[in-house]
């Protein structure tokens, strides 16, 4: 059992932060996966990556780097999902803008959602697998620890990554829902002036089925272009990753 006794540490520490990544991962961070399935894969992982990876551990301040190694791999996850939390913002924009919100649904990996945003959800959980993003989240992953060592996390840097993230959530999910805003606007606009010219007409009564038709008229032509510019990301994210923990780097 000697040999096996300093691999321990090495599995422990690689094990802490394989599961927390796999548990934010897009797929299997949903409430479907039961808790021992994530579990096992983890340690599994934790097991196979252990005699391939070479992993330092500190002799002091074992503490300080468990919480470290705990930042790290949330931020590594969030960075690793952020474009899923901009899809599901940008559907819930767009119920709100064609009158969709009312129809709400219980999404149970984020609470309440729209109807618009588990389609649009899905979609992208389609191309995330067509274009092998897993593959390249698998790779950047084995990567981590030769990138950022174990105790070498730097606070600030996490701090600058985690709101760099937030920051491309709103731009991304404003560019995906840009199309329906737009349209809802000029829609409005347009019922304004016919509210002014015809006093008389019910321009609730018209608008609200005119929001729906024209909303999902222009959801379902933007969806090559939201297909290609989701493929654009998907395939950018070891990029994105590699960007984050350059920043995270002590």
């Amino acid at each position: 059992m000697e040999p096996f006794t300093t691999y321990i540490p090495n599995f422990l520490f690689i094990l802490l932060r394989a599961g927390i990544v796999l548990s934010m991962l897009p797929f299997l961070s949903s409430k479907v996966f039961p808790a021992p399935f994530r579990i096992g894969l983890a340690v599994a992982v934790a097991f196979i990556l252990t005699p391939i990876i070479n992993v330092t551990v500190p002799k002091t301040g074992i503490p300080i780097v468990i919480i470290r190694e705990v930042m790290f791999a949330m931020i590594f996850g969030f960075a690793a999902r952020f474009v899923f939390y901009a899809v599901d913002m940008a559907g819930q924009v767009m119920s709100n803008a064609t009158g969709l919100s009312m129809a709400t649904i219980i999404d149970p990996e984020i609470g309440s959602s729209t109807v618009v945003s588990q389609l649009f959800s899905i979609i992208a959980t389609l191309l995330f697998f067509a274009v092998d993003a897993h593959h390249d989240l698998i790779m950047i992953f084995v990567k981590s620890f030769e990138w950022v060592p174990l105790g070498t996390v730097s606070t600030a840097g996490m701090m600058t990554a985690a709101v760099s993230l937030t920051t491309r959530i709103f731009v991304i999910a404003l560019k995906i829902s840009a199309p329906v805003l737009i349209i809802m606007l000029i829609t409005n606009i347009l019922l304004g002036f016919v509210a002014k010219v015809a006093p008389q007409m019910n321009v609730f009564f018209v608008g609200y089925p005119l929001y729906l038709f024209l909303g999902f008229t222009t959801m379902v032509i933007s969806l090559p272009v939201f297909a290609y510019v989701m493929g654009g990301y998907f395939k950018g994210i070891p990029e994105e990753i590699g960007r984050v923990m350059l920043l995270m780097k002590g």
